[in-house]
């Protein structure tokens, strides 16, 4: 079995360069959605649900995406036709999403746009998998982050950058600023422009050659094919799915006689259990039952239920980093806004000013993880992969919240460097640590499954973030980031008991 060669500095970077696109559209969606929303009149604790968008497109496209591509062999490759095909859905999206008329159209433009980014940029983790020896991948998901922070960092500035060219950033009420507008345009162009870089600079090895390098021969898999447990993973999925749905029940009843003013969203979660409950059980007691097991199903729930012990440890340090990045996302805005530039009109200078200067503030953290993405790599090399994610996530714990602690603009900046490191952290060491534990064979479907610890959370988010801002916070949204930061540190915690396989 042959040993992968090592790719140059400039292969890396072609097969990166495509992640500058994706964040280019992310960056603009992240700083720029809550405003759209809160233009076109969405109330403060209404806007977690309208984020809802995103994490459940991820939690169903990633695991199809990754497990459609493993299995997919064309002129353009394996991942690439992925790509380019995510790329030009998501153009399109991000050139509509700011002439939304009305805020049900806004949140299913939020909806196309995040089901077309998400098609890009599931292949592109499991592409670092499968062109990169073990001893690259740190490099190659750290040249993933730097292209992740500089395309955010000029997406996330660009409406302050054109306001400061002389293109309107306020608007009558209900109308979304022109800057808005040119900047989503423009991000469109340098989404598709990046990935067609990827697409055609970059090569993918043949089925055969994969087949060589893979670290599992073709015998293993046949091996395993044939030890495959009916009743054993009958029973599996069983009891996941009993505990599931009795576990949704609990959760469903706590709200409903102690938390009697919450609305209709925060029972998203707890549904949500049951739900996957009843298919884990559909799966087992129909599928496998009648040997029905060669389907994209059926292999999502059994790679789901027999997860390599490395990537269980991970998930619980995704879960809680996610969620403390998906209340900045929602509530860094309203958080600001309010608490530094003291308004909650989105009609008012004061709050336009506040809007824009998050914008700045999330292009300089964006910013600092591209910078600070090639100091993690020495430290990783210095230390270790789980030493430096944790002291990343413990400076990003302490980042959030300084935030509630500051008053001046210009201090906002040092807390955002802050949460540059950990942002460049979050996008390369989970998964550097993870590819070392993976099938080769199975790469894409489980970097969609790990995606489920990163959307799940986001769901939770956006099912109790309105109903503790609302009620528990007094509509002070700076709370959310404060929770935020807890959260950071019980991720931090969390890693060190992670196996990390070479």
């Amino acid at each position: 079995m042959s040993k992968k060669p090592k790719l140059s500095f400039w292969q890396i970077w072609n097969m990166s360069f495509g992640f500058l696109g994706i964040q280019f559209g992310l960056g603009l969606q992240n700083a720029n959605v809550s405003r759209i929303f809160q233009t076109l009149g969405a109330d403060l604790d209404k806007i977690p649900i309208l984020w809802i968008a995103a994490p459940l497109t991820g939690l169903i496209i990633q695991p199809i995406i990754g497990h459609m591509s493993d299995k997919t062999w064309c002129k353009l490759g394996r991942r690439r036709p992925y790509f380019l095909v995510g790329a030009i859905l998501a153009s399109i999206a991000l050139l509509f999403m700011p002439h939304s008329p009305v805020l049900w159209v806004a949140a299913g433009m939020l909806w196309i746009m995040d089901a077309s980014i998400n098609i890009s940029m599931e292949p592109f983790r499991a592409f670092v998998g499968d062109m990169l020896p073990s001893e690259q991948r740190t490099v190659g998901f750290s040249m993933q982050s730097f292209f992740i922070g500089t395309g955010a960092v000029i997406a996330s500035g660009l409406p302050w950058v054109l306001a400061q060219f002389g293109v309107p950033n306020t608007a009558p009420e209900g109308i979304i600023p022109p800057s808005i507008k040119l900047s989503f345009t423009i991000g469109a162009i340098v989404f598709i422009s990046a990935v067609l870089l990827t697409v055609f600079k970059s090569k993918e090895y043949s089925p055969e050659e994969l087949a060589k390098y893979n670290e599992e021969s073709a015998d293993a898999e046949c091996v395993r094919e044939e030890i495959f447990d009916k009743k054993k993973e009958i029973s599996s999925t069983n009891k996941i799915g009993i505990f599931s749905i009795i576990l949704g029940i609990v959760v469903t009843a706590v709200i409903i006689f102690f938390a009697k003013e919450a609305k209709g969203e925060v029972y998203i979660f707890s549904i949500g259990l049951i739900v996957f409950g009843l298919l884990e059980m559909f799966v087992g007691n129909f599928l496998i039952q009648k040997d029905r097991i060669k389907n994209g199903l059926s292999e999502v729930i059994l790679d789901l239920n027999n997860m390599p012990k490395t990537m269980k440890q991970l998930a619980i340090v995704q879960f809680f980093s996610w969620f403390a990045l998906f209340a900045m996302w929602i509530y860094t805005t309203p958080a600001i806004t309010e608490h530094v530039f003291g308004s909650t009109d989105p009609t008012s200078q004061a709050y336009n000013d506040g809007a824009d200067w998050v914008g700045i503030c999330f292009a300089v953290y964006n910013g600092a993880a591209a910078i600070l993405a090639f100091f993690l790599m020495f430290m990783a090399k210095k230390t270790n992969r789980k030493t430096t994610h944790a002291i990343s996530l413990i400076v990003g714990s302490i980042s959030f919240i300084s935030i509630f602690f500051i008053k001046d603009p210009n201090l906002l900046l040092v807390a955002f460097v802050g949460i540059g490191l950990v942002w460049a952290s979050i996008l390369a060491m989970p998964y550097a640590i993870l590819t070392g534990s993976l099938p080769a064979k199975k790469m894409g479907t489980y970097m969609g499954i790990f995606n489920f610890f990163i959307v799940i959370p986001q769901i939770l988010a956006a099912s109790i973030l309105g109903f503790f801002v609302k009620v528990l916070f007094k509509e002070q949204a700076i709370y959310a980031l404060l929770l935020g930061g807890v959260s950071f540190m019980i991720a931090a915690i969390s890693v060190l008991f992670v196996e990390d396989k070479h």
